[in-house]
């Protein structure tokens, strides 16, 4: 009380020389003060009053600074555990909740598991969470105590020490584990035994036929990228305080990662990604015989906004479903040595998949795509014009080891080699495909190589569940294997905003798009919004417009878009451009021109088209 009235009485005598009693003006109200400083008492619970010590010691009090970190075991979108991290900040000398985030796991969702495997990975992701609230309450809440949330950089060093730390002890308890074993069990594997003889040639056969038509062996699988246990604690942390930091200024989250990426420069303009919005489900969890098409997903015309878009979507995911309840046409009777079964097979509802999208039955790879197209044409729309297709091929799942081939539908195989072929006829028929996800396993290096050559300059390549980990992808500093046109990036594990801002400024420089993914088990949290479009990215993939978890990204999504209109801040995305580079075109990458931020031009837009400018295009 004392320092407020010597305050006050210095703020009095620098209004007015009045000697013994002097009026403070705030306003149009006057105060009367007394020659010691001391205000009477009906003063001090005036409104203006209130307002001028407000606003004086505000400016006068430290900056806010971390007091407390939480963590708390919740539940995803699917019912299953996540970390959920709060921040509380020293605000005036009083702690403050600021903010909370909830990060999605790394965990892939497997429906047609065995119960043993089911039940091992359940165990994992309990562990997982547990280890990761047990962080983040314990120590990681000690190391960021007085850390100014502004300072995202300190607080990703802070969380990168703690998490190599850990990674160290980790690798120390497995060796005195593996010290303590008997020694016995540590002698080598036998060697593996010599291949078998090429068989005998047949009478009459050609020199040469058998070995043109002896295929290469299957690559084993890579053993997966380690995951430690809990490092979804550093990724939560790390966007929690980026949040806070943004609140705490009055600032979206989007703009505040924006200024991350840009080294604290304001952009003028920030684009909203174009959306990949899953259609239907045909992979190898449906009950048709396709297992091809894990995900047909839409892409609107860049032309369209975000609202457009998704109305278009809507619309069209509402033809879907009219489509698949609708009662089969009766059968034709077959012609004789005709089987006409297969083709008056009626199709059937599955059910809504963790995607958001309906799981459907379908025998054939053109089917999915003709439903699709007539729909489109029955609504006025041009696919190849007013939106595109992508295909999530999801090539990991459909390996068969005991063939070496790919099963794209049940009981047809095909090897590598000749899934080129398939992708490449696919394109062909469908043109208005400008992206395929996943077409082969990271393994087969060769194959990527020759679809890449074969189609790049026509749709994008797109490496997602064959890419390296973000903390990879840095670490090593290039993103050449496999070849591809873009990569799908997510905000999980140990991935921190300084990552997530370095490694789309390296998918940038070396003229690939980036593609901001959602997990399969998706919490209710939209922050990936927020980053994705303060990273500006070219797509975003968040699923279908189903399911609570994803539908309040799209909903954030369109709030952004809005906001960014009334600022005048919102750029307009380009046409889809392709750009198929060779070896030589990657090692004659100029760094002064990428330093300089000047990419390389690219060949004209394969699609430059317009937007139809009539209700039918935005609906």
């Amino acid at each position: 009380m004392k320092n407020i009235c010597e305050f006050l009485h210095m703020r009095v005598q620098k209004t007015t020389n009045w000697p013994m009693y002097r009026r403070l003006s705030i306003g149009e109200t006057q105060i009367s003060v007394c020659e010691g400083g001391v205000l009477p008492q009906s003063c001090w619970a005036n409104p203006s009053m209130r307002t001028l010590r407000a606003n004086c010691f505000s400016k006068l009090a430290k900056p806010p600074t971390i007091c407390k970190v939480v963590g708390k075991n919740v539940l995803d979108g699917l019912g299953l555990p996540t970390l959920q991290v709060e921040i509380f900040c020293t605000i005036q000398n009083f702690p403050k909740n600021i903010c909370s985030v909830v990060i999605a796991t790394h965990f892939e969702v497997r429906e047609n598991a065995v119960p043993e495997l089911a039940e091992a990975e359940e165990v994992e992701r309990s562990d997982a969470v547990s280890t990761a609230v047990q962080w983040v309450n314990e120590t990681i809440t000690q190391e960021l105590q007085g850390l100014a949330p502004s300072d995202q950089a300190q607080v990703d060093q802070v969380l990168r020490t703690f998490f190599e730390n850990k990674v160290q002890e980790d690798k120390e308890r497995k060796e005195l584990e593996k010290s303590l074993q008997d020694p016995s069990l540590l002698t080598p594997p036998p060697p593996p035994p010599p291949p078998p003889p090429p068989p005998a040639k047949k009478k009459g056969q050609k020199q040469g036929t058998k070995d043109a038509l002896t295929e290469k062996p299957i690559i084993p699988p890579e053993p997966a990228e380690p995951v430690l246990c809990g490092s979804m604690a550093i990724g939560a942390v790390s966007l929690a305080v980026a949040k806070t930091n943004a609140m705490l200024d009055n600032n979206p989250l989007y703009f505040n990662i924006a200024l991350l990426k840009h080294q604290q420069e304001q952009p003028t303009k920030l684009t909203i990604p174009l959306l990949m919005a899953s259609l239907v489900s045909c992979g190898k969890s449906s009950p048709g015989k396709l297992n091809l098409m894990k995900e047909v997903i839409c892409i609107p015309h860049p032309g369209l906004t975000a609202k457009q878009g998704v109305e278009m979507l809507m619309e069209i995911q509402k033809q879907i479903n009219k489509a698949i309840e609708l009662p089969p046409p009766p059968k034709a009777e077959p012609k004789k040595g005709h089987n006409g079964a297969k083709r008056g097979q009626p199709v059937i509802t599955g059910k809504m998949t963790h995607l958001g999208c309906l799981t459907i039955t379908y025998d054939t790879i053109e089917q999915p795509l003709l439903l699709i197209q007539g729909i489109c044409a029955n609504l006025g729309l041009e696919l190849g014009t007013n939106l595109h297709l992508a295909i999530n091929c999801a090539a990991h799942e459909l390996m068969d080891y005991t063939k070496g081939k790919y099963e794209v539908m049940m009981g047809t195989y095909k090897a590598a080699a000749d899934m080129v072929d398939l992708y490449v006829d696919l394109i062909n028929k469908f043109p208005s495909i400008i992206a395929l996800i996943d077409p082969f396993r990271k393994e087969d290096s060769e194959q990527w190589d020759s679809i890449y050559n074969a189609l790049g300059s026509r749709c994008y390549i797109i490496a997602g569940s064959a890419s390296k980990s973000i903390s990879k992808l840095i670490e090593d500093g290039k993103i050449g294997s496999p070849k591809s046109s873009g990569l799908i990036i997510k905000h999980t594990n140990q991935t921190m905003m300084s990552d997530l801002v370095e490694v789309t400024k390296l998918i940038d420089s070396k003229k690939r798009v980036a593609i901001f993914g959602s997990t399969e088990g998706e919490s209710s949290d939209d922050s990936l919004v927020d980053l994705a479009v303060g990273l500006g990215v070219r797509f975003l993939k968040l699923g279908g417009l189903s399911r609570g978890e994803r539908v309040t990204k799209y909903n954030r999504l369109l709030t952004i878009e809005e906001e960014l209109v009334q600022k005048g801040t919102l750029g307009l995305n380009e046409e889809h451009t392709f750009c198929c580079l060779n070896e030589e075109d990657e090692k004659a990458e100029v760094p002064a021109a990428t330093e300089a931020g000047e990419l390389l031009e690219c060949p004209e837009p394969i699609f430059p088209t317009e937007v139809v400018e009539d209700e039918s295009a935005g609906t």
